[in-house]
C-alpha cells in the first residue's frame, strides 16, 4: 500500500520563496511519473507540475517560470521548489502519481499560505 507525507509549507509573503517535500512508502518515484497538486479553498484540485522518471518535466501554466519539481531517487523524495509566490498559490499541496489510473490514496497534503 503506498503512502505518502507531504511537509514543509507554511506562511510566507508575496513574492518569497518555500520547497514542498514528498516522501512515500510503497512506491519508487524513480520508477514512476510523479506530480505535485494543489487545492485552494473552494476549488477543484489542479495538476501544478509533474516529473517523468527520464526527469522531463511539466507545469501548469500558472506556475511556469516561478516553480521548479525535482526528485531525489536515493531518498525516494520529490520536491517543489516555489519562487515569487502569489497569494493565488495559497493552496493545500499534495503529491501522487500524474496518471490517473495509478494514483493512490491522497496524503495529508501541506497548506501554503501567500499573504502579508
Amino acid at each position: 500500500q503506498v503512502q505518502v507525507v507531504e511537509s514543509g509549507g507554511g506562511l510566507v509573503q508575496p513574492g518569497g520563496s518555500l520547497r514542498v517535500s514528498c516522501a512515500a512508502s510503497g512506491i519508487r518515484f524513480g520508477l514512476n511519473t510523479m506530480a505535485w497538486y494543489r487545492q485552494a479553498p473552494g476549488k477543484q484540485r489542479e495538476l501544478v507540475a509533474s516529473i517523468t522518471p527520464q526527469l522531463r518535466t511539466n507545469y501548469a501554466d500558472s506556475v511556469k517560470g516561478r516553480f521548479t519539481i525535482s526528485g531525489d531517487g536515493a531518498k525516494n523524495m520529490i520536491y517543489l521548489h516555489m519562487n515569487n509566490l502569489k497569494p493565488e498559490d495559497t493552496a493545500v499541496y499534495y503529491c501522487n502519481h500524474a496518471i490517473a489510473s495509478k494514483m493512490f490514496n491522497w496524503g495529508q497534503g501541506t497548506q501554503v499560505t501567500v499573504s502579508s
